[in-house]
């Protein structure tokens, strides 16, 4: 259980800031500027809160006035943007660095399993001037999980890294949550990488919490919600989550499609074992909508939905929110001559289109 609840003022700047969360990936997400940094700085014990607590798995890391655990006794985990490896020492030294923060061997995690778990045996005896930025990511995760943290904090972990790299730290991340079961809260202003990845969201605007919730409930936009800001801008910002199950793998095609109660989904590449389930995240600029399913088109996903709501402003683009059999949500970025024409209004069934480029499954 992490329970933070605190307050820090800075120049020009005051972060008031509380919120719970158990276990799993929990994501500190918003615009540049909104406080995330700040507030994981907070946790890690790098600054000071004026008022408030910071607690982990029920340990006082900070109480105003009385408590105040230094950094280094905290037992945090921590990983950076720059992966922070000593260029001097090997791969190898620099994941046993973790050994001087003594902890007892019986709390260490294994040596192998995490090395295994993280691919990187074969960089053991190589120095960090030598590795990719994704291999650097993967060793300063790997020396932070050596040091048998109670808590990991990744500050924007993936953002010095191109595409590529990105997609292949993420598994890894992955398994670091389900496998090792290690909590962590995690910086990012990225929302498909929040929307994979996190289990809960705390939304940070202006030094405040907005929200908290699931990535659903709180990256997914509620139907007669007001539009922030102008819809022509945030239609590449908006995404949706859907919840699916893999069916099956088409070898020949590479292609893989899902099951989703409002109907079948593809996307290129191998998403899983057939039943597993599947957060599938979908950008509301790569939503097209008809009044039927047509014929005779490249869009292989078609889902059935019926519309809650439309949101518009002086500009040209709409916002249609709509709801899907089996309770998931979607919103379709569209202009406003295209609601017109097709006459789309509160109530109305269309079919979602969506292109299966448009989705990655890594």
């Amino acid at each position: 259980m992490i329970d933070v609840d605190i307050t820090i003022r800075r120049a020009g700047f005051v972060l008031d800031a509380a919120f719970t969360a158990d276990g799993g990936l929990t994501a500190l997400f918003g615009r540049s500027g909104s406080g995330k940094s700040t507030l994981l700085n907070a946790v890690a014990g790098l600054v000071r809160p004026e008022r408030g607590h910071i607690r982990v798995g029920g340990t006082a890391l900070f109480e105003a006035g009385r408590v105040f655990v230094p950094p280094h006794r905290r037992r945090i985990g921590l990983v950076f943007q720059d992966a922070q490896l000593f260029p001097h020492l090997t791969v190898r030294q620099n994941l046993d660095f973790s050994s001087w923060f003594g902890r007892a061997r019986s709390e260490r995690l294994d040596f192998d399993m995490v090395v295994g778990v993280l691919g990187i045996a074969p960089l053991l005896g190589r120095r960090p001037g030598s590795l990719s930025g994704g291999e650097k990511q993967r060793v300063a995760i790997g020396r932070a999980l050596l040091a048998a943290p109670r808590l990991l904090l990744m500050d924007e972990p993936l953002a010095a890294l191109d595409a590529p790299r990105k997609l292949e730290i993420l598994p890894l991340i992955e398994r670091v949550r389900d496998e090792m079961r290690v909590p962590i809260l995690y910086v990012s202003h990225a929302v498909e990488e929040v929307a994979r990845l996190a289990s809960r969201i705390v939304l940070l605007e202006a030094g405040r919490v907005a929200r908290v919730g699931s990535p659903q409930d709180v990256l997914a936009p509620l139907s007669g919600q007001p539009p922030a800001g102008s819809l022509l801008n945030a239609r590449f910002d908006a995404v949706s989550l859907l919840t699916a199950r893999v069916l099956s793998y088409d070898e020949r095609y590479g292609l893989s499609t899902l099951d989703h109660p409002a109907g079948r989904i593809s996307i290129p590449g191998r998403a899983g074992p057939p039943g597993a389930a599947m957060r599938v995240v979908v950008r509301g600029s790569d939503v097209s909508l008809a009044m039927r399913a047509p014929q005779d088109v490249s869009i292989r996903t078609m889902l059935a939905g019926r519309v809650t709501g439309i949101a518009v402003d002086e500009g040209p683009v709409a916002r249609v929110d709509l709801a899907l059999a089996g309770g998931d949500r979607l919103s379709a970025f569209v202009t406003r001559n295209a609601v017109d024409e097709l006459g789309l209004a509160q109530g109305g069934d269309v079919v979602a289109m969506i292109k299966a480029a448009s989705i990655d499954a890594r």
